[in-house]
């Protein structure tokens, strides 16, 4: 499964945030799933579909073997690359 989350940590309503993205949609909600986040709360205006993670779960993320952490530098390089 390749799934990542970045290490933006946005802040915005007294968290830090950051994106949970997959080389899939079908990978990134199974993923979000095991997160226990509901289909709903995707993100999918924008370049890329993504969820935002607050910093506690994107930590519990990559812990539990769900997500693998990137840098946003890397991300976006990736977006460049695929477009």
């Amino acid at each position: 499964m390749a799934v990542y989350v970045d290490d933006a940590r946005i802040p915005w309503r007294g968290r830090r945030w950051s994106h949970m993205v997959a080389d899939s949609v079908e990978e990134l909600h199974v993923a979000a799933e095991a997160l226990g986040l509901r289909r709903e709360w995707v993100q999918d205006r924008g370049r890329t579909v993504h969820y935002d993670l607050p910093e506690s779960l994107r930590a519990h993320a990559i812990e539990l073997g769900v997500a693998e952490p990137l840098s946003w530098r890397e991300l976006a390089r990736r977006r460049l690359e695929r477009a």
